[in-house]
């Protein structure tokens, strides 16, 4: 009998919105922008509750900066390795990116209409669809799981990203089913094939800081 493991899906610390960074991906110049102050603030506060968790057996990361950033003071505590993954990257919006949500609303009344509506939408212009999306990546996280069959696996990402894994496994027939909050877990159980949400958007790092403090404790060391 399979034992049941978790695979958690975490999205990046907030960003800082002045800036007008850009990477060159598969999908297009994307907007690559570093972590807020209160971004690293909670990046902190994950990285004390991901070291108190002693079954992690494999952490992916996307390879933008906000993400990238996310991890890092985890692996400051730790030395843990983490795996790039560039399928993990978000949706490439296409004349949107790097563009705030109040500059995209504000230029077209019906998209605002249409974001008022739904979490968010993908009828961006020259943007990558909602399905080119899953088709990116559930099969890289699936292939996350089969190469790490034992232990809990996190992934740090984007809310896109988060949504296009949940919301098969909700049988869920829009893109977006809600918007994770930063630094928040979302956790699968995983039995074998089985696939089952445990928990979406806990932000218990950040609302109760004091359950993940180490006490003085060295956090434990993985390869």
């Amino acid at each position: 009998m399979s034992a049941t493991r978790s695979l958690i899906l975490i999205r990046h610390g907030e960003v800082d919105f002045s800036e007008q960074a850009f990477r060159q991906t598969p999908r297009g110049r994307q907007w690559d922008p570093k972590l807020s102050a209160k971004g690293q603030e909670q990046a902190q506060l994950l990285g004390k509750r991901l070291a108190a968790h002693h079954q992690l057996g494999a952490v992916y990361v996307s390879p933008f900066q906000r993400c990238l950033e996310t991890v890092a003071p985890f692996v400051e505590l730790t030395g843990s390795k983490t795996t790039v993954q560039e399928d993990l990257g978000e949706v490439y919006v296409g004349d949107w990116e790097g563009k705030s949500f109040e500059e995209i609303v504000q230029a077209d009344e019906q998209v605002a209409q249409k974001f008022r509506d739904s979490a968010v939408l993908f009828i961006h212009s020259g943007g990558e669809s909602g399905q080119a999306l899953r088709d990116r990546v559930r099969p890289a996280i699936d292939d996350m799981l089969d190469r790490h069959p034992e232990g809990d696996i996190a992934v740090i990402a984007h809310g896109g990203v988060i949504n296009a894994y949940i919301t098969r496994l909700l049988a869920f027939e829009h893109d977006m089913l809600y918007l994770p909050e930063n630094t928040s877990l979302n956790t699968v159980l995983i039995d074998g094939a089985d696939r089952r949400v445990k928990f979406l958007n806990d932000v218990r790092h950040l609302s109760m800081p004091s359950l993940f403090e180490l006490d003085g404790a060295q956090p434990p060391t993985r390869a």
